[in-house]
């Protein structure tokens, strides 16, 4: 091997341990920060819960003022960072890893879309008829990826590298799919004067990308323009994060890998925010909308067709379209199943992707922004969704998981 291709090896195996690494330490604090929202939302801490959520927030620059409470600074401007991690990854997959490859990616792009598709159907017959309901159909669509790998983690070596990749690819293409959603589905009326000037900062961001231009200075302030004029056009103010990140250049300084330590643009803002992600955004965002009071519920409520429908969307659709897109597209040789898995380990990973977390939260956060009730009920149901998921998919990956490391993993796929 060349000393290009071994430097090449080295860097992607040095940056694929540091994702898993940090993806599932922050799923586990994921988990802790919805318990600790849980905690104070039902106990005498209530009332400082609440009081942090509706704390007022303002920001003004001269007539531009932008008044919210912390609840929506975090839902709009602390996930748009999430939002452009998130499309630093989808840009880095698609150009140069997993999503780069057609015989790569025909397996969780397959999943993925099935996986999308089956619990959205689900959620719409169980919600068919009521228009306010329907709104939510796409609550159950993402992974978790953070909580899933987290899930995952606690079962160490007995993981096969081929399912932590073939979830983390699933739940990326879940992450773009939902991205796509709430563009086309979760806006309101617009402003074109806002448009307008949000289209301005991009073409500032494509010239400057064009150019080559590898400081990322110039793009993070334009992608923050991009942000306060979105949010003020009546789209998402996340979509800004996504555009952001697709424009950051994806090339190595010296047009050429030399250097295992030398990274491209798009790899060095993606390494920096990877950190504040997964251990300050996400337990932030869980911390502030996972609060819901027990209290006012009844054991009957999981039965209303909202949590319902998220239930049977995450819990059965997840794997009913993960797993059965997987065999059928072995079954036709589209694809194969990755190295160290057969149909169990298949059938664990559908059930992990059952997870949807945060971003099921956060479209719940828009479908009933204008409905508390059917919000608390979304809620109720994610949890319990994203609670049956998790421990099932752990419990039958710790029966069917060989118990002796890689070794024995690739002896029994084999």
């Amino acid at each position: 091997m060349s000393n290009d291709s071994s430097s090449v090896l080295e860097r992607a195996t040095h940056a694929l341990t540091d994702f898993f690494r940090l993806e599932a330490a922050g799923g586990i604090l994921l988990i802790a920060a919805a318990a600790l929202a849980l905690l104070c939302a039902n106990t005498p801490l209530e009332e400082f819960y609440d009081g942090f959520r509706e704390l007022p927030v303002v920001l003004q620059f001269g007539d531009l003022r932008i008044a919210k409470p912390l609840l929506l600074w975090i839902n709009d401007g602390l996930m748009a960072v999430f939002f452009m991690l998130v499309a630093l990854e989808i840009k880095r997959e698609a150009l140069s890893g997993q999503l780069s490859s057609r015989d790569q990616l025909s397996l969780p792009l397959l999943c993925a879309g099935a996986g999308v598709a089956v619990p959205a159907a689900i959620f719409w017959w169980i919600n068919r008829g009521d228009a306010t309901a329907m709104q939510g159909w796409a609550i159950p669509a993402a992974t978790d990826i953070a909580f899933a790998l987290g899930i995952l983690s606690l079962l160490g070596s007995r993981v096969p590298v081929g399912m932590k990749l073939l979830l983390s690819t699933i739940a990326v293409l879940d992450d773009l799919a939902a991205i796509v959603i709430i563009a086309l589905f979760y806006t309101s009326d617009l402003s074109m004067t806002a448009l307008v000037w949000a289209g301005a900062a991009i073409i500032g961001m494509f010239v400057l990308n064009r150019r080559k231009v590898t400081a990322l200075t110039p793009y993070l302030l334009l992608g923050a323009v991009v942000w306060v004029c979105v949010l003020k056009s009546g789209v998402h103010a996340t979509l800004a994060g996504v555009i952001t990140g697709l424009m950051i250049p994806h090339y190595d300084r010296k047009d050429a890998i030399d250097d295992a330590t030398q990274h491209s643009p798009l790899e060095t803002l993606e390494h920096a925010l990877h950190p504040w992600v997964a251990y300050l955004i996400l337990p932030v965002f869980a911390f502030a909308n996972a609060g819901l009071a027990l209290g006012g519920f009844a054991p009957a409520d999981v039965l209303r067709p909202v949590p319902m429908g998220i239930v049977f969307g995450l819990v059965l659709g997840k794997p009913i379209g993960v797993v059965g897109a997987a065999v059928l597209a072995r079954a036709t040789g589209i694809a194969r199943y990755p190295e160290g898995m057969d149909f169990r380990s298949i059938m664990g990973l559908g059930l992990l992707c059952g997870v949807g977390f945060t971003m099921s939260l956060f479209i719940a956060s828009l479908a009933y922004s204008d409905a508390g009730d059917l919000f608390q009920f979304a809620v109720l149901g994610v949890l319990c969704a994203s609670l049956i998921a998790a421990v099932v998919g752990y419990l039958w990956l710790r029966v069917t998981l060989p118990r002796h490391g890689r070794e024995s993993i690739k002896k029994h796929a084999g």
